[in-house]
C-alpha cells in the first residue's frame, strides 16, 4: 500500500513509551472518520496505530469480510494486545451500528475463537452497562452449560463473564449462574490481585451482589 503524508505523520506521532489511549483518542477526535485512512494507519501493523485506526473507521463499511481481514491481522500480535484490540472493536465500532450489531449477534457459532468471544462479551455489556437484560437469558445460559468446557480459553472466559453479569443483575438466574461455577470448577484456584474481582463465579456473583447492595 502507498501510505499518504497524513498517514506517515500520524504514525510517527505515535511512541510505543510516550503515547497514551487519551491521546490517541484526542487525536481521533480531530480527525472524526476517514476509513482510508484508518486502513492506511492499520496496514502498518503495529499497536498503536491499529488502535487509532479502530477509532476512525467508518462503522457502515465494516463488512463481515472486512472484519474477518481484521480478525486474522489481531491474531498476529500477542495474547494479552489481540483481546484488547478487539474489545476496542467492539466498544468503539461494532456495538455502534444496527448491521455490525447483528454481525455480532450471528457470532456465537463463528469458526473465530475472538469473533466468538466477542459474541458473548457483547451479550455480558448489554447487562452490566445498567440495561434491562434481553430476553435471552434462558437460551444464553442453557449454552454456556453445553459448550463452555470445551471452548478455547478467550471464549470461556467471556461466557463466563456472561454467566457472571447474568446471575449479578437477574436474581432468578443467580444460584444456576454459581453452580456454573461450581460444576466446571473454572477459575476456582486463580489468584487476583488485593480489592481485584475473582473470576470464579460463585465469588463473582456474590461480592458484586453485595456492593450493588450497598
Amino acid at each position: 500500500m502507498n501510505l499518504s503524508s497524513k498517514a506517515k505523520d500520524l504514525y510517527a506521532q505515535l511512541d510505543n513509551k510516550t503515547t497514551k489511549l487519551g491521546d490517541i483518542r484526542k487525536i481521533a477526535k480531530v480527525i472524526k472518520k476517514d476509513h482510508p485512512l484508518a486502513m492506511e494507519l492499520w496496514s502498518y501493523g503495529e499497536y498503536l496505530p491499529r488502535q487509532l485506526a479502530i477509532l476512525i473507521m467508518d462503522p457502515k463499511l465494516l463488512s463481515q469480510v472486512l472484519i474477518n481481514n481484521l480478525d486474522q491481522d489481531i491474531l498476529n500480535h500477542g495474547s494479552e494486545e489481540s483481546l484488547q484490540l478487539m474489545d476496542w472493536l467492539l466498544a468503539n465500532q461494532l456495538s455502534k451500528d444496527k448491521k455490525t450489531i447483528a454481525l455480532m449477534q450471528s457470532w456465537e457459532n463463528s469458526t473465530s475463537a475472538l469473533q466468538r468471544r466477542t459474541f458473548w462479551y457483547y451479550q455480558a455489556r448489554l447487562r452490566w452497562v445498567g440495561q434491562t437484560p434481553p430476553p435471552n437469558s434462558e437460551y444464553l445460559l442453557s449454552s454456556i452449560e453445553e459448550k463452555i468446557e470445551s471452548e478455547d480459553p478467550v471464549v470461556q472466559w467471556a461466557m463466563n463473564f456472561t454467566a457472571a453479569q447474568i446471575g449479578i443483575f437477574q436474581p432468578q438466574y443467580r444460584s444456576r449462574c454459581m453452580a456454573i461455577g461450581e460444576q466446571t470448577g473454572l477459575y476456582k484456584d486463580e489468584i487476583v490481585p488485593k480489592n481485584c474481582t475473582p473470576n470464579y463465579l460463585p465469588e463473582f456473583i456474590s461480592i458484586q451482589v453485595a456492593k450493588l447492595k450497598k
